[in-house]
């Protein structure tokens, strides 16, 4: 009877085991983790607690300030740590180069077939094999009519005499000197030493009528008053129009700088089958709408069937509902190399201490 027991409650023993195994295993198949590396806030907060909990999933969310910063982090991680990421066009083309992105598979995202071919097949991957894009963009002029004595039709009218101590700029070298150059009637991605030679007198010419270089909150510089004229970007310009509706949102006549910042898997994300779960979710067009109407996001929407569910306010804000006739000729900013990115780095140094 005795061996009876002690076998009775070794098989029970056996059975706890088991069932604690199998409890463990299944627990650790329902945990489900994703990890975003972005700009702070890019992903709005509500729509990863709306994934979380649809998905069942934890999201952690690491950030960047400076998409050549990101780029040497996921570099440094060979691809890996990370399931999202969030970055500029011509930093993924370079890590496109360095064999840092996963090939998406498109049967896990339905909805990718709702997003505007327009914005596809672009020069960072074009063959749409990599990236999902995110939110489009391009830098806008916007100034305050009743204290601006001429009419700013691009880029050029930014240098006259008038606007003294009047303008606020992005503090970004590639955007401003690329901008500069496009006023020239050069590329934005333009290397030659001479060119730049020109660019940075023109630059230079500029000083004077610049009141301040804000990177991250140039609106708030418009909207005290302190500068009546802007060059910043356009989600930037559309923040400052839906506050004032009275300023003026100008489309540079000498043609568009544009840009494309797209969510990407890297190619040993720990969580790939979340995060082609994660791009399918903001590719509905319902996220997606929400996404870009975003206080933090504010751009222009690049999903098909978004607009039922976009606000009149969103479709009526000029930085944000651009007619596709308006954008004209656009150019990305494009990777230009260490050698060239040098020189724009040391123009810009120079500008800013002059």
């Amino acid at each position: 009877m005795k061996k009876l027991v002690s076998k009775l409650g070794l098989v029970a023993l056996a059975l706890v085991l088991v069932m604690t195994l199998f409890t463990g295993c299944q627990q650790a198949e329902e945990k489900k983790e994703l990890v975003i590396f972005s700009w702070a806030d890019y992903v709005p907060s509500d729509i990863i607690d709306e994934f979380e909990e649809q998905y069942g999933v934890t999201v952690t969310y690491n950030y960047f300030t400076n998409p050549d910063e990101a780029l040497q982090k996921l570099a440094s991680v060979d691809g890996g740590e990370y399931d999202i990421v969030i970055n500029s066009d011509y930093t993924i083309d370079i890590a496109r180069k360095e064999g840092l992105l996963m090939e998406l598979d498109k049967s896990k995202i339905p909805n990718y077939e709702k997003l505007n071919p327009a914005y596809l097949s672009q020069f960072y991957d074009p063959d749409n094999l990599y990236t999902v894009p995110y939110v489009p963009g391009t830098p806008l002029i916007i100034y305050d009519p009743s204290k601006v004595d001429i009419e700013i039709t691009g880029y050029n009218s930014l240098w006259d005499e008038s606007l003294k101590d009047s303008i606020v700029l992005l503090d970004y070298d590639r955007v401003m000197i690329g901008l500069v150059l496009k006023s020239m009637g050069y590329s934005l991605n333009e290397t030659d030493p001479d060119i730049l030679a020109q660019a940075e007198e023109k630059l230079l010419a500029l000083k004077p009528n610049v009141r301040a270089l804000n990177m991250d909150t140039p609106y708030e510089t418009m909207l005290s008053g302190e500068a009546t004229v802007g060059l910043m970007f356009g989600s930037q310009v559309a923040w400052v129009y839906g506050e004032r509706p009275d300023f003026k949102v100008v489309y540079p006549e000498e043609g568009m700088g544009f840009g494309i910042d797209c969510a990407f898997i890297p190619k040993n994300a720990p969580h790939p089958d979340v995060a082609h779960e994660f791009l399918n979710f903001i590719c509905d067009p319902e996220i997606s709408a929400r996404i870009s109407m975003n206080e933090n996001v504010m751009a222009i929407n690049c999903n098909l069937e978004s607009e039922p569910y976009l606000s009149e306010e969103y479709l009526s804000n000029p930085a944000l509902f651009i007619p596709t006739e308006m954008l004209g000729e656009k150019e990305f900013i494009e990777d230009i190399g260490a050698e060239a990115s040098e020189m724009y780095a040391e123009i810009w140094n120079r500008f800013k201490q002059a």
